[in-house]
């Protein structure tokens, strides 16, 4: 072999090895980038997951604090229908007892005090209704709830039938008006004793003033709890949510650079390849 040839060949020895040893180090960040793209893909296929099952946790939590709000609202009203009731008793109570000295003007107010318990009832028909149709599509509403209902129209239904039987002694004479009293302080007792259980609240009444306390547990305070606590769950389970979600955008960016990187390299490599079989 001569000079010449012998150089030339070595020359295209020497281009041969250093493609070589190119196209391994492209094929070595090939690899790399392949291995990136993995781990991204499988950190955000875990992020799916959880993103997915934490929107079905905020759904469910949603659901619940729309139905203890429906709850708390409808305790709200019971109790309002209940201190009406215990008004209306109270006024009632207080007409009787003034019947020995003005049997005519007490007749006229008993009979706005049964107007007024007539229309209490109605209220009261018309909240149990509505209650028991919304316990027909809401399972999650209290059975307590609707015997507490049932209780106090029960009351009210009473209290116009004992008012109505005020009106009637209170034309036949003093003796019969007394008996009629009676029956209206066991009903006014009987209406401050419901509102109590339902509200918590208690009056003392003192020389000086009447004061106003709560019994904690009471009906209306522990719907009122279970509101709070399901709005506070709501509020975790979306921040939860939306966390996760920040967390999925990220890992989706540094995927789709990994998988550009990889394309890149892909093409680097296949274009380096095919000139070192071309040489």
């Amino acid at each position: 072999m001569s000079i010449t040839s012998s150089t030339v060949s070595m020359k295209k020895y020497g281009i041969t090895e250093q493609k070589k040893a190119e196209l391994d180090l492209l094929s070595i960040e090939v690899l790399d980038a392949e291995h990136d793209v993995q781990q991204y893909q499988a950190i955000v296929t875990s992020l799916t997951e959880k993103y997915e099952k934490f929107l079905g946790y905020e759904s469910v939590d949603e659901a619940n604090k729309q139905q203890a709000l429906n709850n708390k609202n409808l305790i709200d009203k019971v109790v309002q229908d209940t201190l009406d009731l215990k008004n209306n008793s109270n006024i009632a109570f207080g007409e009787i007892v003034l019947a020995d000295e003005k049997i005519k003007d007490v007749a006229i107010d008993i009979k706005q005090v049964i107007n007024e318990l007539i229309y209490t009832v109605e209220i009261i028909n018309n909240l149990s209704k509505t209650i028991i149709q919304k316990k027909a599509k809401n399972p999650l509403i209290s059975d307590e709830l609707i015997d507490m209902l049932a209780t106090t129209e029960k009351d009210a239904n009473n209290a116009v039938s004992l008012t109505l039987l005020a009106l009637e002694s209170t034309y036949a004479a003093q003796a019969t008006n007394q008996e009629s009293e009676a029956a209206s302080a066991l009903e006014y007792r009987q209406a401050i004793g419901l509102y109590e259980l339902i509200s918590g609240y208690k009056h003392i009444f003192t020389k000086d003033k009447s004061k106003k306390n709560r019994d904690k547990g009471s009906l209306q305070e522990l719907l009122h709890t279970a509101y709070d606590n399901a709005k506070s769950e709501y509020h975790i389970a979306r921040k939860a949510t939306k966390e996760t979600l920040e967390q999925l955008n990220k890992a989706n960016m540094k995927l789709n650079k990994a998988e550009i990187k990889l394309n890149s390299l892909q093409l680097g490599y296949a274009a380096a390849n095919a000139a070192a079989l071309a040489s």
